[in-house]
């Protein structure tokens, strides 16, 4: 997370917003005093007790066998970023950047049984077909009866329990106004100048 206040994001529904926009997450965790990362697909869940991310992974990845007893996990979703030349600015005497957008979400991570591994992947279909209307969504109906159930026993699926939700939303916003335009400009069509362009918030 960047030290600097300025770029801190703490309004939950905008972090919320962005995870469900950019749900592909990196998770990291030490289960057993090694660092471990697994990237997964995740589903944010609105729990009576709080937030949630449902996630699942291949049960051969190296985060896999902890699942079992849990552990303590940090996801993160990047956002749109880039660097950022210093010859972009009118000001002078400047130095490289990267302008970035990211979410961390932080907790305990624990074993979905079968039923929610199966609900997860539902939830996570719908949520990406969702994005390709007006295709006609897939479902796993569409596939022949047996295959989905013996392709699942490959993955695993689990649960992170959000404890700790922040932000960071770094756009040149400790820069002047001037040298923001040329950032802007210079990025032309990248998704992180859009978000320039309509500020922090």
């Amino acid at each position: 997370m960047h030290p600097a206040p300025l770029f801190h994001v703490d309004d939950a529904e905008r972090l919320v917003a962005q995870l469900a926009d950019q749900p592909f997450l990196t998770l990291a965790a030490s289960p057993d005093g090694r660092p471990r990362v697994a990237h997964a697909p995740a589903v944010v869940r609105r729990l009576a007790d709080g937030l949630a991310i449902d996630l699942h992974i291949s049960r051969g990845n190296a985060l896999a066998p902890f699942l079992a007893d849990g552990f303590r996990a940090v996801a993160v979703s990047l956002g749109p970023e880039a660097y950022v030349s210093p010859d972009w600015y009118e000001s002078a005497d400047q130095v490289p950047t990267w302008n970035y957008v990211s979410v961390e979400a932080e907790g305990p991570v624990t074993l979905l049984d079968e039923a929610g591994l199966v609900a997860q992947l539902d939830a996570l279909s719908a949520q990406e077909e969702a994005r390709l209307l007006p295709k006609p969504p897939w479902t796993r109906a569409k596939m022949t009866p047996g295959v989905f159930e013996r392709m699942v026993r490959g993955i695993v699926g689990c649960r992170l329990t959000v404890e700790r939700l922040e932000g960071i939303s770094k756009l040149s916003q400790n820069k002047p106004e001037a040298d923001r335009l040329g950032v802007i400009a210079a990025l032309g069509d990248h998704p992180l100048a859009r978000l320039m362009e309509n500020g922090p918030e």
